[in-house]
Order: C-alpha cells, then structure tokens, then sequence
C-alpha cells in the first residue's frame, strides 16, 4: 500500500506553515500528502452557532481544510493532496493517523523573542506516542527558497537551505536515526552535520581546577567513536558531505545552537512501552522547544 505525508490541520497559522513543508517534502518523496483534519464533537447548540458570516462550526471545519487543499494544488501541480476529516481528540487522531503515514508533520508556535517552539499538549501527546517520524514545523513569513505567502493565505515555512544536523548518541546510535538522517541530506542535497555531546568531567561538578590535558584526551577518543560509528555509513551514502562534531558540554544547548544555522534537526526518542511515565527524553524535549529549525523525532528501540 502507497503510503502518504500526514500533515494535522486546524486552521491555524502553524498548521498551514506545517502544511507547505509537508507538500514540498511529499514531492521530494513521490508520496500523495494528506490534510488530516480532527474535530471533537461539541453540544448541538454550540455547534449550530453561527460562526463569522453566520458559517457553523461544522460547516468551518469542513470549508477550511479544503480550501487549503485547493491551494496546496494549485502551488504544487501534479501533488496529490487530500483531506481527511476525523472525529476525536486530536493528539488520539494525529496519533492514529500517523501509524499508515510515511511521516506526520505538526505545526508548532514560535517563541516570541526567542528562537525556537512552543510545543502544545497535542504536539507533546503525538510526539510521545506515535512510532513514524514526527516532525514539528513552525510558521514564518517568507520561506528561505523565496515561496511568499501563497494565494490561499498559507503561510510560508523555512525550506531547507541549510545542512540537516543530527544529534547522536554513540553509546547506542540507532540504525533508524541515522538512515533517516543521511537520506534526508542526500534527498535535500545538503550536507549532514553530526553532533556528539559528550559529559563533562566529573571535576567541574566539584569546582576542581580543569584538566585541558584530561579534556583532550577524552576529546580525541569521542572523537574516533564518532568517526567509527559514521564509517559504514559515510560508505553507504558517499554523496552525503559529513561533518562531525564531537565536544563536551550540554547536548540540549549544543544542538539547539547548531539549529540557528540548520535546515532540519533530527533527533531520537526511545519507544516505551509502559504507560507510565516520560516518553520523550529530556534532550529531545529541550530541542523540541528551543530549536530554531523544524525537528524531526524518530521512535527507536
């Protein structure tokens, strides 16, 4: 079965951002994209309520998906766009929805004043539980590859100008983190650039004067893991320009910087099966919140 780009829709500022992104990457990828569009259902007096213009709420539910839909085919002519309208909580739709997608691709508020995301409950709930790719777009007023806010009023997301950076572990670096990673560069044609954070040395949480002799040891040996893991990779995708980078500090703040200057930031989350308890880790919850490009989350043993 033909699987497609899932992209949730509310209306929304940062759904049609979303949605833009998720067009242009459905046609890098040949996959027909999907406006999945979750509705709860309200009592009958409020939803009979008369909207602007005397629309109802249902009648708004089923006009402005579609007339996004219109607009997506229009400004990407050959895309085979389609809108799903689904009743439920959208964090259990979205979640659903994502389990036949290819990739699910959520908007996500920015920050004022600061560069970076605001996650919503939604978001968090998907990203917590959904086992395909998230990823989390957030709206912007003209994309980097020139595309101004389209006829239909949907605004523009970042295109992807800058190198894909992905933050590794090398202690358990995932076949699936990293093969998603280098086919996003080599699908992009833009460099991969890879992060390693390793911990600082024990001495800097007692105050203890710094060892750089120390440092570079540890430094250099990082280094080589890093290097060792990239190897059969690098191999296998020998188009993809790799860049890696190992240092010691905070993982959360060394990718969330590195961000400033990306173009898509990809990063891990473990799949837990209990239900109780975090399911997104605390790096990839910093990064979901302070990076300054869209983030990709990949679920992972």
């Amino acid at each position: 079965m033909l699987r497609s780009v899932v992209v949730g829709f509310d209306g929304s500022a940062e759904s049609r951002a979303a949605a833009e992104w998720a067009a242009r990457e459905a046609e890098r990828r040949f996959l027909p994209l999907k406006l999945v569009h979750a509705w709860e259902a309200v009592p009958e007096p409020i939803a009979l309520a008369s909207l602007l213009g005397g629309e109802t709420q249902q009648q708004w539910g089923e006009r402005i998906p579609r007339e996004a839909a219109e607009g997506l085919r229009l400004r990407h002519s050959g895309l085979n766009v389609t809108v799903e309208q689904v009743p439920g909580r959208p964090a259990e739709v979205l979640t659903q929805a994502a389990k036949d997608a290819e990739l699910l691709v959520l908007g996500s508020r920015g920050m004022s004043g600061i560069g970076g995301f605001l996650v919503g409950s939604v978001g968090q709930a998907v990203v917590a539980r959904a086992e395909q790719p998230v990823i989390l777009v957030r709206a912007g007023e003209r994309a980097a590859d020139g595309h101004a806010t389209d006829p239909s009023a949907i605004p523009a997301a970042a295109a992807l100008s800058g190198p894909v950076v992905l933050g590794l572990d090398t202690d358990s670096p995932d076949d699936t983190l990293l093969a998603f990673a280098f086919e996003a560069a080599a699908r992009h044609v833009t460099p991969l650039r890879v992060v390693h954070v390793w911990n600082l040395p024990p001495y800097f949480a007692y105050g203890m004067p710094a060892d750089p002799e120390l440092d570079a040891v540890l430094g250099k040996q990082d280094a080589a893991t890093l290097a060792e893991v990239l190897h059969r990779w690098k191999e296998k995708y020998p188009a993809v320009e790799v860049v890696a980078e190992s240092r010691s500090g905070s993982p959360a703040i060394e990718l969330a910087d590195a961000s400033r200057e990306a173009s898509l930031v990809v990063v891990g989350r473990r799949v837990r099966r209990s239900p109780l308890g975090a399911h997104i880790g605390p790096v990839t919850h910093a990064v979901l919140h302070h990076a300054a490009a869209p983030v990709a989350v990949i679920s992972h043993d």
